[in-house]
């Protein structure tokens, strides 16, 4: 058993939100999987990606949003909500609402968060630095 502290994992910060991740394969000794929380700033998302070799599973903590899958209309999602995504299944979230979306992700193999690290926009904040709203 290990317990997580979230205290000491670094927040990965990009121009629309914020993951922590809890468990990944690299620092989380005997894991296969990955799971953290997302957190999309109001107005915000992520586009449109895949994840080739990993399933996803988000689950919805609160605020409302919109999610599109395998390139089909997108739908409105909300706190309670549960989205799996197939492997290599092409889909984004965007937060429409005034509050932060926060979610739950779960790739399974673990591995594909490693990606996000080489977005033009991604920083690692260190634990226990905080990242304030910017009015735009």
């Amino acid at each position: 058993m290990t317990n997580i502290d979230k205290g000491t994992i670094p927040t990965h910060s990009f121009d629309w939100g914020l993951i922590k991740w809890f468990v990944t394969p690299d620092i989380t000794e005997g894991a296969s999987v990955t799971f953290g929380e997302v957190v999309l700033l109001p107005g915000k998302g992520h586009d449109r990606h895949n994840h080739p070799e990993s399933e996803e599973i988000l689950y919805v903590l609160s605020g409302e949003g919109v999610q599109m899958l395998n390139d089909d209309a997108p739908f409105p999602v909300k706190a309670g909500d549960i989205i799996h995504i197939p492997t290599a299944a092409f889909h984004s979230t965007y937060n429409h609402w005034w509050e932060p979306l926060r979610l739950l992700a779960f790739y399974n193999p673990g591995g594909a968060e490693k990606g996000l690290t080489g977005l033009p926009d991604f920083k690692e904040l260190s634990p226990g630095q905080i990242q304030g709203y910017t009015r735009t």
